[in-house]
């Protein structure tokens, strides 16, 4: 068995115009070490909100917030390292290679065809991978603490030549190692081979949130996939009734919380999934472990040739920027377009 299982809800090429193929994957994020998200500078306060702890439990808590955008962008960049490396990441309208965050997209590359683009002059494509906000299972009383940061000089020392102490101190908030976040991730309209990419941009990337090269490391895991004409339920909607299970169970909802017990409650949890209106069907665990398997041994063993495969998929597809930068009144558009999705 391999992704193939999955053949119904997998587009047998890319088309451009979706037909409701779904797939939903529960994903389960773990912190390795410390982890700063938040949305300012330097001081900021981690991103949280606060809702409704269960169903059953209508008290509101406040839950660390995992945003869509946090959990996106560093797996488009790891996905973006491995295209680069083999020269799959094409010219955009200026002649220069493709790039994040410089609002002319090649319009070209795995990258734009799966993830989207929007290009300031023209030419717009939706993303086809579906993310939302990751919540926390427990409460930020539980999962956040605070850090003292020095800046000492060369004498290894809080006072320079001149005997004068150092001001460089400051005061943080850091999201604590071992903190669990709970994610819902959907897949539109995908080809075998995209789904591969996505899936083992989220399993290999390995740090997320601000300063990430000092911090930041965190374990992803596929906890269970779903194929269906819509959407699984919310992530948000799947920490309220795991907490419910967990107050029900009498369980003690601190902090280090036990991973081997929030991944049996969360696949019981997910596992009356396919009785709602739209989902058809979830992969057994044997299943997933050959999904998984899979992937990895695409990204492993023939990683060039299975990107190559992916990248020549789009050919018929692909027209240059430069063909689409006008609108249909031939007026060139100079504002920004934000991507939807």
């Amino acid at each position: 068995m391999s992704i193939e299982t999955l053949s119904k809800f997998l587009a047998p090429t890319y088309e451009n115009f979706p037909k409701g193929r779904t797939i939903g994957m529960v994903v389960l994020r773990k912190t390795q070490s410390e982890l700063i998200l938040r949305t300012e500078g330097s001081g900021e306060p981690m991103c949280s909100e606060f809702v409704q702890a269960g169903f059953q439990h209508k008290n509101s808590i406040q839950r660390l917030v995992m945003t869509k955008r946090k959990q996106v962008a560093p797996e488009r960049r790891f996905g973006r390292e491995q295209l680069r490396g083999f020269e799959l990441l094409h010219p955009n309208k200026d002649g220069a290679v493709c790039s994040l965050n410089t609002n002319a997209p090649c319009e070209m590359c795995i990258d734009c065809f799966l993830y989207g683009f929007a290009a300031g002059g023209g030419g717009a494509q939706k993303s086809r991978v579906w993310t939302e906000d990751a919540f926390s299972l427990l409460p930020t009383s539980e999962t956040v603490a605070e850090r003292t940061i020095n800046a000492i000089f060369e004498t290894g020392t809080m006072r320079d030549e001149n005997d004068k102490a150092s001001t460089a101190l400051n005061t943080t908030e850091y999201i604590k190692p071992g903190v669990h976040f709970l994610d819902v991730v959907t897949l539109k309209d995908m080809t075998a081979d995209e789904m591969r990419y996505v899936l083992g941009n989220i399993l290999m990337t390995p740090r997320y949130g601000a300063v990430s090269s000092r911090i930041g490391r965190m374990e992803n895991q596929i906890l269970g996939i779903f194929g269906g004409i819509t959407e699984l339920p919310s992530s948000l909607e799947l920490v309220q009734s795991l907490y419910d299970a967990l107050i029900e169970a009498k369980t003690p909802l601190e902090h280090p919380f036990d991973t081997d017990l929030l991944e049996r409650m969360t696949k019981d949890a997910i596992a009356t999934w396919t009785n709602r209106r739209g989902i058809s069907m979830q992969l057994t665990e044997e299943q997933l472990t050959a999904v998984i398997a899979d992937v990895d041994s695409h990204w492993d063993g023939e990683r060039e040739t299975f990107l190559k495969r992916l990248d020549r998929s789009y050919e018929t597809f692909r027209k240059p920027p430069e063909k689409a930068s006008s609108n249909r009144k031939g007026k060139k558009n100079t504002e920004p377009v934000t991507p939807e999705g």
